[in-house]
């Protein structure tokens, strides 16, 4: 039967070899049978011991070619009946797949090839062109159409980096002016910003971080609550937002209490742990002032402008409930949330009021902390209030600079510079202009005997020192600016004063010598200390001397009348 089987897929395999591959079979067909054949023919009328000897070699020849072998025997260059045929096929099919598989491969990476060298030849061309800065007569055409966001965004770009490396890529015969006043224009119209704020962002950050700062102040920031010590841990409140679907982190390294929100399926603002007083809605910016006034348990702390009560509410905390916070505010109907989260929150240990603050220390005084978060411009928390782009102007921050220069004058006043553990005044702002920060501490510093110390917070950036013409005292060094770009916070400033002694500071000649500096000349400058009592006619020399030296912004003035300044003070 075996032999029967055999033979047929024999003669199979040999109708399909002469049909399909007959010149192949021939080439490959081993010659050595053949001879054997040949010799054999001769012999076929011996003995029958022969013959079936020759039966069986003829046996076991053809077995070489049987399927037999098929599973463990391949006969190198030779073909096989029909199933290695088959086999033949499908290695066939399958290395025409390997093959296809790898010329796309191959094409690939030649087209991939192809366009780098496109795009570094793109690139060299681009970067031997140099950006081509509209002229009035091109820009004049664009009135007629909507510039594209992309477009004004493309030349922004080109604009910051040819002032970056402004000596090798700018065009001939344009000036340095020419571009940063497309560049104020551009941003003005991408960001819709007044073009006066725009060019005093440019005035303190260098173009490219003044793109940072109006890009991030587009953008929300995140979160943050504050745990309220006296009626939970942070730990716990975490673990029990946490089950109410609220996603949260540590805010950072230098909070112990605050806790940054990512996501929340539930109000954040209307939880049982909120409405009981476990925590409180605060920026981490804010947080910044109280931690860098520091107060202490039984100490008198006053907070000048204290509604809604976030930072009064830190305070006492800090303080453990323990001591007086006086919490100050012009307008009663603000005071109503600062009293409700008072409540709320289980505080016993302040009084809230309602005072001008230049008013003081007429109303009451001698406090060993003062925390002034003066009224601002809010150029560092547009992120909240876009309408800060359009209805804030230089103007504006000039008279808020010239109200806070006052109500720091009253902060000074009313702290004690003889308290054992305090004398200190914290200034801060959620602006990030010069006008109202630097300067008015640089102010400070020329009117009353105090010095600023360090802020006592370990990140920030270091106040300015120099602005424009303006030429500020070394210790603003020790002031702390944060920027949204930079920190992720609102953009905020803090100064801590230390006041030295109960005096007063009268600097006769500064506002002399910086208008003739302004106007190339030198000036003399003389100081000299005087008691708390000033005469009148003083007084009306201080306000003639600070009116010639108003005006840095535009010309735009500012008439600043000290003797509203020295009203506010009486014995501190």
């Amino acid at each position: 039967m075996a032999k029967k089987r055999t033979g047929t897929k024999v003669a199979k395999g040999s109708a399909a070899s002469k049909s399909a591959r007959s010149s192949k079979s021939n080439a490959r067909a081993p010659k050595r049978y053949e001879d054997e054949e040949s010799e054999e023919e001769p012999s076929s009328g011996g003995s029958p011991l022969q013959a079936s000897m020759d039966d069986s070699d003829d046996d076991s020849g053809n077995g070489a070619f049987t399927d037999d072998n098929k599973g463990w025997l391949k006969i190198k260059g030779n073909k096989g009946p029909d199933g290695d045929d088959e086999e033949d096929e499908e290695e066939d099919e399958e290395m025409d797949e390997i093959e296809r598989k790898a010329m796309e491969i191959d094409a690939e990476k030649e087209l991939e090839a192809k366009e780098a060298q496109e795009e570094l030849q793109r690139e060299r061309s681009d970067k031997n062109s140099k950006f081509h800065l509209p002229t009035a007569e091109e820009l004049a055409l664009d009135d007629d159409r909507v510039v594209p966001p992309s477009e004004l965004r493309d030349r922004i770009e080109s604009i910051i980096s040819v002032l970056s490396n402004f000596k090798f890529d700018r065009e001939e015969g344009r000036s340095r002016s020419d571009y940063t006043t497309q560049l104020e224009a551009d941003l003005s119209d991408y960001f819709g910003y007044l073009p006066e704020l725009i060019a005093l962002f440019l005035k303190m950050l260098s173009p490219r971080e003044a793109l940072e700062f109006l890009d991030a102040s587009d953008k929300p920031r995140p979160l943050v609550i504050r745990t309220n010590t006296l009626k939970a841990r942070r730990k716990d409140l975490a673990q029990a937002l946490i089950k109410r679907g609220i996603n949260l982190d540590p805010l950072s390294n230098w909070s112990k209490v605050g806790l940054k929100i990512y996501e929340s399926t539930v109000p954040v603002g209307a939880t049982p742990e909120y409405l009981a007083g476990h925590y409180m809605l605060q920026s981490a910016a804010s947080m910044c002032p109280v931690m860098s006034l520091s107060p202490l348990p039984g100490e008198r702390v006053l907070d000048m402008s204290a509604a809604p009560g976030g930072k009064t509410t830190y305070i006492a905390q800090l303080m453990k409930n323990q001591g007086v916070v006086v919490a100050n505010d012009l307008k009663s109907e603000r005071q109503k949330a600062t009293v409700a989260n008072l409540h709320r929150l289980g505080v016993r240990n302040v009084v809230a009021v309602c005072n001008d603050g230049s008013s003081y220390p007429k109303v009451m005084g001698n406090f060993d902390r003062v925390l002034l978060d003066a009224p601002c411009s809010g150029l560092g928390v547009i992120s909240r209030d876009q309408s800060i782009k359009v209805q804030r102007t230089v103007r504006d921050i000039e008279r808020t600079a010239h109200l806070q220069k006052k109500l720091l004058l009253a902060a000074v006043d009313s702290v004690n510079a003889k308290s054992k553990t305090g004398g200190i005044v914290v200034y801060s702002t959620c602006s990030v202009s010069v006008q109202e920060n630097e300067q008015v501490v640089q102010y400070m510093l020329g009117k009353r005997d105090v010095k600023l110390v360090d802020a006592g917070l370990p990140f920030g950036q270091e106040g300015y020192t120099r602005y424009q013409e303006r030429r500020f005292h070394p210790s603003l060094k020790m002031t702390r600016r944060f920027y949204p770009h930079v920190h992720n916070m609102d953009g905020f400033y803090v100064a801590k004063f230390k006041k030295i002694s109960n005096r007063k500071l009268e600097d006769t000649g500064k506002e002399e010598e910086e208008e003739e500096e302004e106007k190339g000349g030198k000036g003399s400058k003389k100081k000299k200390r005087v008691e708390e009592e000033v005469e009148d006619d003083d007084d009306e020399e201080e306000g003639s001397d600070v009116e010639g030296s108003a005006g840095e912004f535009g010309s735009a003035e500012l008439v600043i009348d000290d003797d509203d300044f020295d009203s506010a003070g009486g014995g501190a």
